[in-house]
């Protein structure tokens, strides 16, 4: 007789026909009790000094006392933040690296962040090297110096230490995905498209109010099981629902998938053969924290998946260093080449000005053409405000409307709005 249920796997294969052929990806399951750590051995460096040839994963205190060593060395350019605490009391730390701090002048913000998921540990070994690189670098490589003096450079290697530290401050083996509630921390964000009830976690409540606190306008989430860099929107297909900088973002994930070929032409390839994917047309996910970073914050988020093996063995980590060093970089670059605000154009050719942008509600539009028509719509294409110019200004009102990006039409032309 037929069973008249399906297994969760067989639910979930039966979902996915249209992408059978790609690889699974690592996020795309509900939380489960962390396994049994296996056998296989990783290398971990009990001081500093052992961290010198970069081929060892840190103990929690080496980790520790790394930040706070960087932060008392370059304390000209560097300086040690706590975002918060993990569950078990574990610090969740960001370096803030800034050059040229006498001069008050504004700098875009740009964001790292790795291993939310706690045993997806190539990320978190690849941001404390890319520390020390910006930091041996000042002074010396006249580009990192140019990149430090222009830009406020935050870094978080390790954002859920407790599910990378399960086993104690000793090793990272028997790491686990989840936090020490056993929640899958990229499934709890607030979902801009998808509310939930979900309780927000301890770390991704300190995190929130980290990001509520700066204006990051570039970042990128590091993730382990699978080689891709996975562009926004997670919550539905590409072809459901592009996202409004799609063009962009596949031209950045090209930059950074051709640095990293040029080292190992074999690399990033297990789940597309571009080396990239929009994040729902691999695996449609919800509480995402690329898609919370997007809409809410307007900030352009990434996520790479570096690593096939979640925990590789220490002794392969120089080689990663090699293929993702020379893009990582790169990838900080890419805030000087965010796309711009495209907006309506008058008919002599000027370009209006929109402000605030951000906004609490009101938003003035100037330099407009008599009579230009103007709309504001959301993700979705809805329109939900229209008006039009009069003496070359008109003015919306987002007050009544939700936290989130919407989209000012005019003239054949778009622009991002922010309402905060």
């Amino acid at each position: 007789m037929m069973k008249k249920t399906l297994s969760l796997l067989a639910l979930l294969l039966a979902a996915t026909t249209a992408t059978a052929q790609l690889k699974p990806r690592p996020d795309a399951f509900p939380p489960q009790a962390a396994a049994t750590p296996g056998r296989k051995a990783v290398q971990m460096a009990s001081t500093v000094a052992e961290m010198a040839a970069w081929d060892r994963y840190p103990t929690y205190p080496v980790y520790v006392e790394m930040m706070q060593r960087w932060a008392s060395d370059y304390p000209d350019i560097c300086s040690l933040d706590t975002i918060g605490t993990s569950i078990q009391g574990r610090l969740i730390l960001a370096l803030h690296i800034e050059g040229n701090r006498q001069q008050e002048i504004l700098r875009p913000e740009f964001f790292y962040t790795s291993t939310i998921h706690g045993d997806e540990v190539t990320g978190y070994a690849m941001m404390l090297r890319l520390i020390d690189t910006l930091l041996t670098s000042y002074g010396h490589s006249p580009r990192l110096t140019a990149l430090v003096d222009g830009t406020a450079i935050y870094i978080n290697p390790l954002a859920n230490p407790d599910g990378t530290y399960r086993m104690g401050n000793h090793t990272v083996q028997g790491a686990m995905r989840y936090n020490a509630d056993y929640v899958d921390l990229n499934r709890t964000f607030p979902d801009p498209f998808s509310p939930t009830a979900k309780a927000l976690p301890q770390e991704n409540a300190a995190m929130i109010a980290y990001t509520n606190a700066h204006r990051f306008r570039l970042s990128a989430n590091l993730h382990g099981g699978s080689e891709v860099a996975n562009y926004p929107w997670d919550s539905f297909t590409s072809a459901d629902r592009p996202h409004p900088e799609s063009d962009w973002w596949k031209a950045v994930c090209r930059r950074f998938v051709d640095t990293c070929r040029a080292v190992d032409n074999g690399y990033l390839r297990d789940v597309a053969d571009e080396g990239y994917i929009a994040g729902g047309d691999w695996y449609v996910i919800g509480g995402g924290r690329q898609d919370y970073m997007n809409y809410y914050h307007d900030c352009l988020e990434l996520t790479l998946e570096i690593s096939s093996e979640k925990t590789p063995p220490a002794a392969q980590l120089p080689a990663f260093w090699r293929r993702l060093r020379s893009a990582l970089l790169n990838y900080i670059e890419e805030i000087y080449s965010l796309p711009g605000s495209a907006s309506a154009r008058t008919a002599d050719g000027d370009t209006p000005t929109l402000s605030p942008n951000p906004t609490h509600g009101p938003i003035a539009v100037e330099g407009l053409a008599e009579g230009a028509r103007l709309t504001l719509c959301d993700m979705t294409g809805r329109t939900l405000l229209a008006a039009t110019a009069h003496g070359g200004r008109a003015t919306l009102d987002l007050g009544a409307l939700p936290h989130g990006i919407y989209l000012l039409h005019a003239d054949g032309k778009t622009q991002k709005v922010v309402k905060r």
